[in-house]
């Protein structure tokens, strides 16, 4: 299927705001890039907040010791968001690899009063790959939701049934889940948004991917252009509950 979604009424009507909150950079392209992109073309507002500059993601630290790599990942972070049309972006200025140690909900609430969005987007509870900042990214966003914006929506990234069984090799290879006791999957109602990115949205996408070169560049060139591109061409969302315990309304999925 070559569709994007266009069914949810945060994609229409009056320009909405939409705040993303991750842990590094590329996070937000990996998982949220096409959505971002659909968005800024409708006109709507995107903020993105990044807890860490990830000065700590090389394999090569004597080349790349932390202050100089943040400092380069800051940068593919601006040029990536900037394929998207993204210019709000803020920094939380946690260490990587450190957000579990940390709590970093009032930061986040503070972000969230500013900017008053429509609809947040962040980790669920699994982190998605289970890396722990990614972890304790959600669950500050999630108290912060909670405790300063309610009726916003939140979304989670999430994978669905059809991800795990086409691209579950290629997963197991690149040791995607590596820290992931159990896979990240969700499907039907339980899909608030699943798009199969049209070309337009994917080609943004995948230049806000490659702005990234410090962490996609060698995976690009381990399993290919081509594959990369299909691989990263579905993005699934799931709704948080609503405190106490009544769900979003959900709107339907192309999926």
């Amino acid at each position: 299927m070559r569709t994007s979604d266009h069914s949810s009424p945060l994609l229409n009507g009056p320009r909405r705001t939409m705040l993303g909150v991750w842990a590094h950079p590329d996070d937000e392209a990996y998982l949220s890039a096409g959505l971002m992109a659909e968005l800024r073309r409708r006109g709507h507002r995107v903020v993105v907040v990044t807890a860490t500059l990830g000065e700590h993601g090389t394999s090569d630290p004597a080349t790349w010791p932390p202050e100089r790599l943040a400092r380069f990942r800051h940068a593919e972070l601006r040029n990536s968001l900037a394929a998207l049309d993204v210019d709000d972006l803020r920094l939380l200025g946690y260490e990587d690899g450190t957000c579990a140690a940390h709590d970093g909900t009032a930061a986040i609430a503070a972000v969230i009063a500013d900017v008053q969005p429509d609809l947040i987007v962040t980790f669920g509870p699994d982190g998605i790959t289970g890396h722990p900042d990614h972890r304790a990214v959600s669950r500050w966003t999630t108290d912060a939701w909670v405790a300063t914006r309610p009726e916003a929506e939140l979304w989670y990234p999430t994978y669905t049934a059809d991800f795990h069984r086409r691209w579950g090799p290629l997963n197991d290879r690149i040791g995607l889940w590596a820290d992931q006791p159990s896979l990240p999957w969700a499907d039907g109602a339980d899909l608030v948004r699943s798009s199969c990115l049209l070309d337009d949205l994917l080609d943004r996408k995948i230049a806000a991917l490659e702005a990234h070169g410090s962490q996609s560049r060698s995976l690009i060139e381990l399993i290919g252009p081509a594959t990369y591109r299909e691989w990263v061409r579905v993005e699934s969302f799931r709704s948080a509950v609503r405190p106490p315990t009544r769900r979003l309304a959900q709107a339907s999925s192309d999926a």
